[in-house]
């Protein structure tokens, strides 16, 4: 059986008590160039996603969840995107909201037990990551938890002044 708690956080659905968490996050310019944003949400789009979140992940190719530590503080957001059934296969993204809350090894639980999940619940062969190049600190959680760099996607991002460049990263279920 899977669990989707850890030692020091799980992983929940959505709530729709959660809009000002998301809401934050998905506004919080420092955050767009993770996901290529460029335009701010609204708290009436954010909403209508929240009351569509119990859609099945087979249905919406995507399942996000909320990290959350002990004391049932939410503390970021794990996604699983660009589900493929048929390839048995789906990208991951993960934020955590606050600096507080970095380097603390949160990100890497909750990056292990949605692993866990992915593998062992929707019997996924693979999932992947792509992650700029200067963003060491994803590439350390992602490569300190089994994913391996499998390509560099040259100039692949434009920030408004340069490219950068962006690796994709992969952990094949063995």
């Amino acid at each position: 059986m899977v669990s989707l708690k850890g030692e020091h956080i799980y992983l929940r659905a959505l709530e729709p008590e959660d809009l000002d968490f998301v809401h934050n996050i998905e506004n919080d310019t420092s955050f767009w160039h993770l996901s290529d944003t460029q335009t701010p949400y609204s708290r009436y789009l954010i909403k209508q996603y929240l009351k569509n979140a119990k859609q099945d992940i087979y249905e919406a190719k995507q399942l996000r969840m909320a990290i959350c530590d002990m004391g049932n503080n939410t503390i970021g957001l794990i996604d699983v995107f660009d589900f493929n059934i048929k390839n048995k296969r789906a990208g991951i993204g993960i934020v955590i909201k606050d600096e507080l809350n970095r380097s603390k090894g949160y990100g890497k639980e909750a990056l292990n037990i949605l692993v866990d999940y992915c593998f062992k619940v929707l019997h996924l062969h693979q999932v992947y990551a792509n992650i700029s190049e200067n963003n060491e600190t994803s590439l350390k959680l992602f490569e300190g938890s089994g994913f391996k760099k499998i390509g560099l996607k040259k100039d692949w991002s434009f920030d408004g002044n340069q490219f950068t460049n962006e690796y994709i990263l992969q952990r094949i279920n063995e």
